[in-house]
Order: structure tokens, then C-alpha cells, then sequence
């Protein structure tokens, strides 16, 4: 949502997991308001509802990492399509995959801004307005999911292939994608 700048709601949101992210967010200028707080099934987990709302995005000064408590290692690449539209540059230090910040720059061929500084750390400069084109996906699975994302806030028509590693990780995410307002369609071949 803060990628695409759409008004959605999502529900079952485990906020105990997601405080930190969202003070990120928020901090950009990420607009949001938590609709409804309950317990899961189990009573242990609190839950929330969350409807976003488009916003205009600022840069952090700081850098954006992952830590222990903090931001989640496996939610750190979803801050980079979210700084391709955060206007001034952005620092994101992803200590804890080696090479993983590789997979960022591939971003570039839809239009962003990402410099890579070493095999950890990119600065995004923003906003760009990213642009259609087709990419192969790379193996690693929140890699290959942010390129998606971009795509989706992309102008015109992508193509991203061997879509193995997202299909592994995210069961259906087409189909939930496309309720949303997302206009997937997957191409089988053999």
C-alpha cells in the first residue's frame, strides 16, 4: 500500500510484530489508521485491522536496519520499493543476509534511483516514477517479492519471470493481489 499509494484494509495484522515498521512508516509520512484491535484464536496474539490511505513519502534520516528487538530481518526489503517513492535518500543496511542488497538494485530497471554501496548497504534517492519492463526473478524470496511490488506501482505492463521463489513462499498471492485491485495473470509453461 505504501508502495502503490492505495487505500486498502488489512485485516489480522500481529501488531506486537509490526509496531516498529510502522513507526517507520509513519515516520516517512505513511498514512494509516488501526480500525479494530482483537485477540487471535489462540487469546495470546493481538491483532489489528489497519486501512492505509495514499501518502506522500519522506526520506528518513536515518538509516532503515534490521535488529533484534526492532525492524524484521524478513521485513527489511520491503522498506526499498516503499523508498523509491520517499522523496530525498534513503539508507538501508541489510547486515544479516550476505549479498542480499545485491538483489535491490534490480530495481533499477524499473526506473528507481539505487545506488549500491557494498554488498549490504543501498541508498535509494527518490521519488521516481517507476516504468514497465520484464525481469527474471532472482532466487531469494523477499527479493524476488519487492520486485513484484514495484512492479504493481509501476506504469504499464511488466512481465517478471520464474516466479518459483514467490509461488514457494506466498500461497495464491496473485489471486489475493488481484482482490485487491492488482491485474496478475500467470503464464504456465512446460
Amino acid at each position: 500500500a505504501a508502495t502503490t499509494g492505495s487505500s486498502i484494509t488489512i485485516n489480522r495484522c500481529p501488531i506486537d510484530f509490526l509496531e516498529l515498521e510502522l513507526l517507520k512508516l509513519e515516520k516517512m509520512g505513511f498514512k494509516y489508521k488501526t480500525l479494530k484491535r482483537y485477540k487471535a484464536r489462540n487469546g495470546l496474539t493481538n491483532l489489528v485491522d489497519i486501512q492505509t490511505f495514499p501518502s506522500k513519502l519522506e526520506a528518513l534520516e536515518e538509516k532503515i536496519h534490521a535488529m533484534h528487538p526492532g525492524i524484521n530481518m524478513d521485513n527489511l526489503p520491503f522498506f526499498v520499493p516503499v523508498a523509491t517513492h520517499a522523496k530525498g535518500q534513503t539508507l538501508i543496511h541489510d547486515w544479516s543476509y550476505e549479498n542480499r542488497a545485491i538483489y535491490y538494485v534490480e530495481l533499477n530497471k524499473l526506473g528507481a534511483d539505487i545506488i549500491l554501496a557494498d554488498p549490504h548497504r543501498v541508498y535509494i534517492n527518490g521519488p521516481t516514477k517507476l516504468k514497465a519492463t520484464e525481469i527474471i526473478c532472482p532466487p531469494a524470496l523477499r527479493a524476488a517479492a519487492i520486485i513484484l511490488i514495484a512492479m504493481l506501482a509501476a506504469s504499464g505492463k511488466s512481465v517478471l519471470r520464474n516466479v518459483y521463489s514467490i509461488n514457494r513462499g506466498y500461497e495464491d498471492l496473485a489471486t489475493r493481489l488481484n482482490k485487491l485491485g492488482a491485474r496478475i495473470k500467470i503464464l504456465r509453461s512446460f
